[in-house]
């Protein structure tokens, strides 16, 4: 504490704004999970809102909570108080595919929802387990590989995942939206001083709620909620081992953990970086092991989701948060989860007027890409925004399907896609040919195994002569005559 100051060097009125970002996503991420098993899947409530929920929650609680302690002891180490915590949560393509994938699938199957909710705690203790091995290698990576080929893999997902999706809910109500995303803006980004000093995040959701049931008042009806709500019950997430006996069953599974545990890992290294480029000298390795144990905490505890750092640390730190937003996100997910309180809040704070936040995330991020990162790599940034666009026009095509009453396929993760082109990109910008042909070699190899351009719907992985399709070895072959392409020019250029 300094002479004159009210506040502890981790804690700033920035906090505020980040906690409302960082909570709220994390608090929807739950509703959503509790939504889609309850309302498409038909798993109990009980068991979804009682068990499953705060399973999930409690990777939150100990990500942030470690999180909070990285910034603290930064902080301390180098002397600033400016230092902002990594912001961590829920992994929203693992809840879409989980829920498609394993949950949904396992529930229709059996008919036993105890049995289905057991394999997909497996499921995610064999995520955790995976990215505990995958972790000590994230500070080599992040040594070798050019800052552009791991900040642009997070721009193409900012720009179209993260803020245009969200962007989708602000214009569906843009009486709620539009006015939530002024205030986001011309707070956040404007850096305009509200009345009474209030939270541009909070200000956001605030009006926007108020207008949202102002308006349904006016017109005499009941607006619809956003989550199944639950009676408040306590229910603490204890550790469990009700998930051994499945292991058998769940092995078929088991595939779906590869492609997502490995998305990730290079988003946790990508995150990494994002963080040093503002400013905060995290250790990638430090990140991504609690990352791991986090995950693996919250399947033993009966969680059915995988957790994983956040974009966003770049946004957070222009907001002015330190480390106090991720303490508070931490205890309030936790704990509100164990008591049911997650669905009730939710439940009257319409989307339009949450989505905003994300947006303004989503354009501080992609900023970053090109600001921290030399201007002849620009072209290797933009070209991130390719294989983001097919995420994004595969998840709309998997919602319209599901409208449609047809089966709704697995969403599958182009990070490792966007990470190896943008690799080589870059190699090719600086010349350095040898690395790039390594890349492409690598690339050939991983889609011999669906590693990478999976064409199974699940996204799994494959031993090559169990393939049953053709597009993974022309896919290989493709990327094998890349690589030996790269080799001649670069011996060529050394002879000349």
């Amino acid at each position: 504490m300094t002479r004159g100051r009210r506040l502890p060097h981790w804690l700033a009125p920035g906090d505020w704004n980040a906690f409302f970002g960082l909570a709220l996503d994390n608090t929807t991420q739950l509703v959503i999970l509790s939504s889609l098993l309850i309302g498409v899947f038909k798993f109990p409530a009980d068991l979804v809102l009682h068990r499953m929920v705060p399973g999930t929650a409690a990777g939150v609680l100990i990500g942030d909570l470690v999180y909070t302690v990285f910034a603290i002891r930064l902080m301390r180490r180098t002397g600033r108080d400016d230092v902002t915590a990594m912001p961590f949560g829920i992994d929203t393509p693992s809840l879409f595919g989980l829920v498609f994938g394993v949950l949904g699938p396992a529930m229709l199957l059996t008919g036993d929802p105890m049995l289905a909710w057991k394999i997909g705690m497996t499921v995610t203790v064999a995520m955790g387990a995976l990215k505990l091995v995958l972790s000590f290698a994230g500070d080599h990576v992040r040594q070798i590989v050019p800052r552009a080929a791991l900040l642009g893999s997070l721009a193409g997902v900012a720009a179209l995942l993260i803020a245009f999706l969200p962007a989708l809910r602000v214009f569906a109500d843009p009486l709620v939206g539009l006015i939530s995303l002024t205030i986001v803006l011309v707070a956040l980004l404007g850096q305009v001083r509200l009345p009474w000093g209030m939270p541009g995040a909070f200000a956001a959701v605030l009006v926007g709620s108020a207008i949202f049931w102002i308006r349904a008042a006016a017109e005499g009806g009941s607006a619809p909620l956003a989550a199944p709500s639950g009676a408040l019950a306590l229910a603490i997430p204890w550790p469990t081992l009700a998930w051994v006996p499945v292991i058998g069953e769940a092995l078929p599974y088991l595939s779906l953990a590869v492609p997502f545990a490995l998305a990730t890992v290079i988003g946790g290294i990508d995150n990494t970086e994002s963080a040093i480029a503002a400013g905060d000298e995290y250790r990638a390795r430090d990140i991504l092991l609690t990352e791991a144990l986090a995950t693996m905490a919250a399947g033993v505890c009966g969680g059915v989701i995988q957790n994983t750092p956040y974009i966003g640390h770049p946004a957070y730190k222009a907001m002015g948060a330190r480390a106090g937003y991720t303490l508070a996100t931490a205890l309030v997910v936790g704990v509100g989860a164990a008591v049911g309180l997650i669905s009730a809040l939710v439940s009257v704070v319409p989307e339009a007027a949450v989505a905003p936040i994300l947006v303004f995330i989503g354009l501080e991020i992609t900023a970053q890409a090109f600001l921290a990162s030399p201007a002849r790599y620009a072209p290797a940034i933009v070209i991130s925004f390719i294989p983001a666009t097919a995420a994004l026009l595969l998840i709309e095509v998997n919602q319209f399907m599901a409208a449609a009453g047809r089966k709704v396929s697995e969403l599958t993760a182009p990070g490792q896609t966007a990470f190896g082109t943008l690799l080589v990109l870059v190699s090719i910008i600086d010349g350095r040919l040898g690395r790039a042909a390594a890349v492409f070699g690598g690339c050939a190899v991983a889609t011999l195994f669906g590693l990478m351009h999976s064409p199974l719907p699940s996204g799994a992985v494959f031993w090559p002569w169990r393939a049953g399709q053709s597009e993974p070895l022309l896919l290989a072959a493709a990327y094998g005559m890349g690589a030996a392409a790269l080799l001649l020019l670069g011996r060529r250029r050394e002879v000349s």
